[in-house]
């Protein structure tokens, strides 16, 4: 080798070791605040992403849950968004058809997404747009001093409750005297809570809140005759004071004015702190159907505007391996979305005294409609359930509800989906 070339082979070396270990190129990231503890661990994951490599640091913006999903809509008409997007799983499939997310096929490592639960994807169109490290599980609390004082049977994975053998023990509760309401499905709840929470209910009957074929037809689906009976069967609730209408507050289970709650996963650790081995996990009730939950909470995903696609893969490939899905459940609660992650929890291996969650959600979960149109479905529905607890008639509320689904999808052209010929 020449003098020359070595010359300009060492000043290429020099160039190369310079850029190497130059800084790394910020990411910036958005997520919704919510609790603290959350909050620290996502941070922590942060931090141990940036301290893993060089080439990447991510950078967290918390913004208020309240306002979240108009901070990223404003965000991107203004061409604004960041790179790495925290989403609520059923805002996917309109963020997507909005064009303010990409596809993650094939960004990320297959690791990250085979073996994820159903709650752990978020899907339109049948590609996937998100990645979810946790979820929670609809489920009964009660006691089982409760169930064996009044001789009622404790149900199982195997064999829950169908819908006579529940009806019949909320009756038998209710004339106990010991109850002036049995059961809290939590009727004061608002925002998500009737379509993530009651829409199972009505799907175990044999409906649903869309044509799932097509996504643009909820005739017949929605008002259908097994929606009907859902919906007086609500209105039975109240009419036969099996619960209460206007509820002072949510801590009738705890405090002893109702048996049965009709809640999530979240609450296990304050009813365990308040009744320790009494407390009874069960499976939601089989109305007709089987039994089924809702899925899907706060995932992750890459955004159109992201110009290093590969780093936010690389950002979700590490906080989605199992190790790190493990701690994350260990700090919160959640459930894990992959097997391999619930096996490194304490609370949710095979052995784990919450194991019966994550069967839960492995046995019982149908996402909610992978769909533009989710926000006016599930206010549609909300609206429907309010007003059938109300004294509404069943049938008529529910075509109403049809009615402004479908005239939505129509006004904005299928959401993607086609509308059937005229």
């Amino acid at each position: 080798m020449t003098k020359s070339a070595m010359v300009i082979c060492s000043v290429f070396g020099l160039f190369s070791a310079a850029f190497a270990s130059g800084p790394p190129r910020e990411l910036t990231l958005w997520r919704h605040q919510t609790g603290t503890n959350e909050m620290q661990t996502s941070a922590d994951q942060v931090a141990r992403f940036n301290q893993s490599q060089r080439q990447w640091k991510v950078v967290v913006e918390s913004l208020p849950q309240a306002s979240y999903t108009e901070s990223i809509t404003a965000a991107a008409l203004a061409r604004q968004l960041p790179c790495i997007l925290g989403v609520d799983q059923p805002t996917v499939p309109n963020f997507a058809w909005s064009g303010f997310l990409q596809p993650l096929f094939p960004l990320l490592a297959p690791a990250t997404y085979q073996g994820l639960s159903v709650g752990g994807r978020g899907m339109y169109q049948n590609q996937l747009y998100s990645v979810g490290p946790f979820d929670v599980a609809l489920t009964l609390f009660t006691r089982y001093s409760i169930l064996e004082r009044y001789q009622i049977r404790v149900p199982t994975l195997s064999s829950p409750w169908k819908k006579e053998e529940f009806d019949s023990a909320l009756q038998r509760l209710k004339a106990s005297g010991e109850f002036a309401y049995p059961f809290d499905i939590n009727t004061g709840w608002g925002d998500e809570w009737p379509s993530y929470g009651w829409a199972p209910l009505m799907q175990s009957f044999g409906a649903d809140l869309i044509d799932r074929s097509n996504y643009v037809e909820a005739e017949g689906i929605l008002n259908s005759p097994e929606a009907v009976a859902f919906a007086e069967w609500l209105s039975q609730l109240v009419e036969f004071g099996l619960i209460d209408r206007r509820p002072a507050d949510s801590q009738g289970f705890i405090n002893g004015r109702t048996a049965i709650h009709y809640t999530g996963s979240w609450s296990v650790r304050q009813y365990q702190q308040a009744f320790g081995e009494d407390l009874a996990i069960l499976p939601v009730p089989d109305m007709g159907h089987g039994p089924v939950i809702g899925g899907g909470s706060w995932q992750w995903a890459i955004t159109t505007s992201c110009q290093a696609p590969d780093g936010a893969a690389a950002f979700i490939d590490f906080v989605m391996q199992p190790e790190e899905i493990a701690l994350f459940s260990k700090s919160t609660g959640f459930i894990p979305t992959k097997s391999s992650a619930a096996e490194l929890t304490a609370n949710y291996n095979i052995e784990g005294q919450w194991r019966i969650f994550y069967e839960f959600t492995n046995r019982y979960t149908v996402n909610r409609p992978a769909t533009p149109a989710y926000a006016i479905i599930s206010a549609s529905f909300a609206k429907a359930m309010r007003d059938t607890l109300d004294g509404g008639e069943p049938q008529e509320e529910l075509d109403m509800a049809v009615d402004n689904i479908e005239r939505s999808i129509y006004n904005n052209r299928g959401f993607g989906f086609s509308l059937p010929q005229e």
